[in-house]
């Protein structure tokens, strides 16, 4: 699904696009790799929500407004839904929403203790909670959530792999409907090209067996022609 950012949007993600290149063309050679990968996060951040950047500002995220709006149309069709952000602090803004709306709802991240974790996923799946929230690293393995029929990626991965084994955690034995996956991606960012490279490298998944990130695999003037634009 296509996010349309606002102006407003685009003008806090332009500033911060021009701080970058500054930054960048500031840094030392032995620091321009790690520069340019800190300063990618922080646009693929700014991508998703304004306040994964500055907690202070006022800046409204159209992606959340999109996220919110999906979610409602599928539980209002009797639809269990499944949560997927790289990034923690973008899913418990999207928990604050949740819970202002008072959706039933699970959580779990990379800091959820072993015994909560699976806790929760029996709960899920015994039908407490519509809605799933998941960090895509603590969603990548041993979740069997086939009580979900719909999957929403909030921000797209390096590593199309990686979504796609998100995923197979609704696909599961045991699924008696066929699962859709949602992706969300906001137009004129650095989503859009992180897309364009799944389609161009698909053969980049070959990482997700070697365990390491295809930004490793990417040479510093790649990853500068995604903040350059």
């Amino acid at each position: 699904l296509t996010v349309e950012p606002t102006a407003e949007e685009m003008a806090f993600y332009e500033t911060l696009r021009r701080r970058a290149i500054e930054e960048i063309e500031a840094a030392g050679p032995n620091e321009k790799r790690f520069t340019v990968l800190t300063q990618l996060m922080r646009l693929r951040q700014a991508a998703c929500h304004p306040r994964l950047v500055d907690p202070k500002s006022r800046v409204a995220s159209s992606k959340l407004e999109l996220v919110a709006e999906t979610i409602q149309e599928l539980l209002e069709n009797d639809h269990k839904v499944l949560i997927f952000s790289q990034f923690v602090r973008h899913l418990q803004i999207v928990e604050q929403w949740v819970k202002s709306t008072g959706i039933a709802y699970q959580y779990l991240d990379g800091q959820t203790p072993t015994a909560k974790r699976e806790e929760r996923i029996q709960a899920f799946q015994r039908g407490e909670g519509d809605v799933f929230l998941i960090s895509l690293k603590a969603g990548g393995t041993g979740l069997n959530l086939t009580a979900a029929n719909y999957g929403l990626h909030l921000d797209p991965w390096w590593n199309p792999a990686v979504e796609d084994q998100a995923s197979d955690r609704a696909h599961r034995i045991g699924q008696q409907r066929p699962v859709t996956v949602y992706r969300f991606v906001t137009e004129h960012t650095v989503e859009e090209k992180i897309v364009a490279l799944h389609q161009e490298k698909r053969d980049l998944a070959d990482q997700l067996l070697s365990g390491t990130d295809a930004s490793a695999k990417l040479s510093v003037e790649q990853m500068l022609e995604l903040v350059k634009g």
